[in-house]
């Protein structure tokens, strides 16, 4: 397979897999030796065992980090830090992406970034969706499994030691609480059956009615 076969097989996958280069009357030897030549020519990028990507300028889609975590860890979801700087729910910038997943724990650094797996119980995989992550392209668009907000932030609470007090959750630094359907991460709780999350959601709740109580002040002041 020469580089211009390769590109025009791959340019709509912001990444792609060794698998979708073994289809049809291939020799799987040559075509991992020649995987490696174009990763020590530059022209691809390798971001773990068997998955790549092209490199600048080759490639025509640029791969968005949350469809690249997707990707690393089959069957995770975006959580946490990464999935809260996502919608505002956080002010800080979030330079390492986090996933969520049964797993075992990893972390990947790759010229892409670096991308962490975090493990929680199989039976707390629920709360995510699929969204579009970029803008679309001629005929193809980006999307990637995120939690919604009201998870994310569980996720976070359910991992993090010490999480269920007022001091953890005021370091975190909340903001834009009325963008939380409460009610959902309400229902949310009771699914994880965790006291733990009880607690905790009781302070968010009583966090965001302060919030809301000091923009209403605001107001009328104003």
């Amino acid at each position: 397979m020469k580089f211009d076969e390769l590109q025009a097989l791959v340019q709509s996958e912001p990444v792609f897999e060794t698998a979708l280069l073994l289809a049809g009357d291939v020799d799987p030897a040559d075509v991992r030796k020649q995987l490696s030549r174009w990763k020590r020519a530059g022209r691809i990028l390798q971001l773990r065992r068997g998955l790549y990507a092209l490199a600048p300028p080759y490639q025509s889609v640029k791969p968005h980090p949350f469809l690249v975590a997707n990707r690393l860890a089959p069957g995770s979801y975006i959580s946490l830090q990464s999935a809260l700087a996502h919608y505002g729910l956080i002010p800080e910038y979030v330079p390492v992406v986090t996933s969520v997943g049964f797993g075992r724990p990893q972390q990947w650094k790759t010229p892409l970034g670096t991308f962490v797996l975090r493990r929680i119980k199989p039976d707390l995989l629920f709360g995510y969706e699929r969204i579009q992550v970029a803008p679309s392209q001629g005929a193809f668009s980006q999307s990637a499994f995120i939690a919604v907000p009201e998870k994310a932030l569980l996720d976070l609470l359910y991992l993090e030691p010490n999480s269920a007090k007022p001091e953890y959750i005021h370091e975190l630094r909340l903001q834009n609480l009325e963008s939380l359907d409460l009610g959902r991460m309400k229902g949310l709780t009771e699914d994880t059956n965790s006291r733990k999350l009880r607690v905790a959601t009781t302070l968010i709740a009583e966090l965001a009615a302060q919030e809301a109580e000091y923009a209403d002040l605001g107001s009328t002041v104003l």
